[in-house]
């Protein structure tokens, strides 16, 4: 019973998420990584009280993310995968200042969530975090380079498992800087692809396109799901749907079936208890079943032709009108 006691306590415990996520936001895993200082020589450097980041430091410590040396504390080969530059994407997504981050913050009011099936976002930061992202150009910055990390391991899989040479027009909806879509056409020289996505992003994506020479293959709107698509033989929708509940999405597959014949959504079909909460407390989203993409969809006029597995964790639904 003492086990499973501890257990519970290490599981509902806010000490060490909050401590790596602090040490995260101001910067220690790259300042001591070559360069070990003592609390009171970083307390004038960040501009904080000396006692409490000797606090915060020991118990790095403890983690094994820092360790003590004659010349203060320095961060360890392990504490290093905290780094803004260790390319694993962990930085941005525990940073207070990043879309990620920030988001995660709102999990303290996940009974708000809870209790009336909304997001917890706004409650803590007054707006939406998608009117945050409007506002707050560094937040679109993070989000859009969390959004890359993730979709870069998975592009190979995504072109690989499916046959996309069958469109002639691929609308990929909400595409962010446009790394899929350009992998896609890459593999497909005989495609064209119309990328729709806010401004910001859609800036990103016309030079992506620029660079990888696909220019010429290739459109971009400006704008959002929400209004009238650009047409093609199939929109896509990747990891899009699950931000939002269910009254938006129903819009947005309304756009999508107005805008093509065919609408392909890829989704994790509800595989992750963690993410369901994320998706609630951040966006009042939630990952969705088979069945329930299939309620949704149908009143559309889109009947499931297809499932198929694209990544380990990914499916992409083919809808046909």
């Amino acid at each position: 019973m003492d086990t499973d006691v501890q257990r519970l306590r290490q599981m509902s415990g806010l000490i060490t998420p909050m401590a790596l996520r602090v040490a995260v936001t101001l910067g220690l895993p790259d300042r001591l990584r070559d360069n070990p200082a003592t609390a009171q020589e970083l307390a004038s450097e960040l501009k904080v009280d000396p006692l409490a980041l000797d606090l915060l430091l020991a118990h790095l410590t403890t983690l094994g993310v820092a360790e003590l040396t004659d010349a203060g504390y320095r961060t360890t080969d392990f504490g290093a995968l905290l780094g803004a530059g260790a390319g694993n994407g962990l930085n941005n997504l525990l940073h207070h200042d990043s879309a990620a981050g920030r988001a995660d913050l709102a999990f303290i009011d996940l009974i708000h969530s809870v209790r009336t099936g909304e997001p917890a976002y706004p409650v803590r930061y007054g707006q939406d975090f998608w009117t945050d992202l409007t506002e707050q150009p560094h937040l679109r910055e993070a989000f859009d380079q969390q959004m890359n990390n993730r979709m870069s391991g998975w592009i190979p899989q995504v072109v690989e498992n499916f046959d996309w040479s069958r469109f002639g027009t691929l609308v990929d909806v909400g595409g962010g800087h446009g790394s899929l879509l350009a992998a896609i056409l890459a593999a497909n020289p005989d495609m064209r692809g119309h990328l729709v996505d806010l401004e910001d992003s859609a800036a990103g994506a016309r030079e992506l396109f620029r660079e990888r020479g696909l220019e010429g293959r290739t459109e971009v709107t400006g704008g959002s799901f929400f209004d009238p698509l650009p047409t093609g033989d199939a929109c896509l929708l990747f990891d899009i749907l699950h931000d939002w509940d269910d009254e938006q999405a129903h819009r947005i597959l309304a756009r999508c079936a107005e805008a093509g014949q065919r609408v392909l959504v890829v989704e994790s079909l509800g595989e992750s208890t963690e993410f369901d909460l994320v998706m609630l407390v951040h966006f009042g989203g939630r990952d969705r079943g088979l069945h329930d993409f299939e309620r949704l969809a149908s009143a559309h006029g889109l009947r499931l032709e297809s499932v198929t597995q694209v990544t380990g964790g990914r499916s992409l639904l083919e809808f046909t009108r």
